[in-house]
């Protein structure tokens, strides 16, 4: 999935996932994003930071999971055979 758009995060939730999913989107520290956020609200009363905060999750959809076939082991360590066994 290209990093396009906004969403909210799967991975780096703590409530909704909105601070998150804008980390996530701009490459930003989500826990910084969250205490810069906190720090605003608390300045503007507070009661601004918690309504566009609600919007934000009411707007923003859930990041869907995204299965890649060519993740995964692509090459195992070590395959186990009952034939190949040398402690026998």
């Amino acid at each position: 999935m290209a990093n396009v758009g906004l969403y909210r995060s799967n991975r780096q939730n703590m409530i909704a996932g909105v601070m998150g999913g804008i980390a996530e989107r701009f490459g930003w520290n989500a826990n910084l994003l969250r205490i810069i956020f906190v720090i605003v609200s608390i300045m503007s009363a507070a009661f601004p930071g918690i309504l566009v905060y609600l919007v934000l999750w009411l707007i923003m959809p859930k990041k869907q999971f995204q299965i890649d076939a060519g993740s995964g082991y692509q090459n195992p360590v070590r395959t186990v055979n009952r034939d190949s066994n040398p402690y026998r």
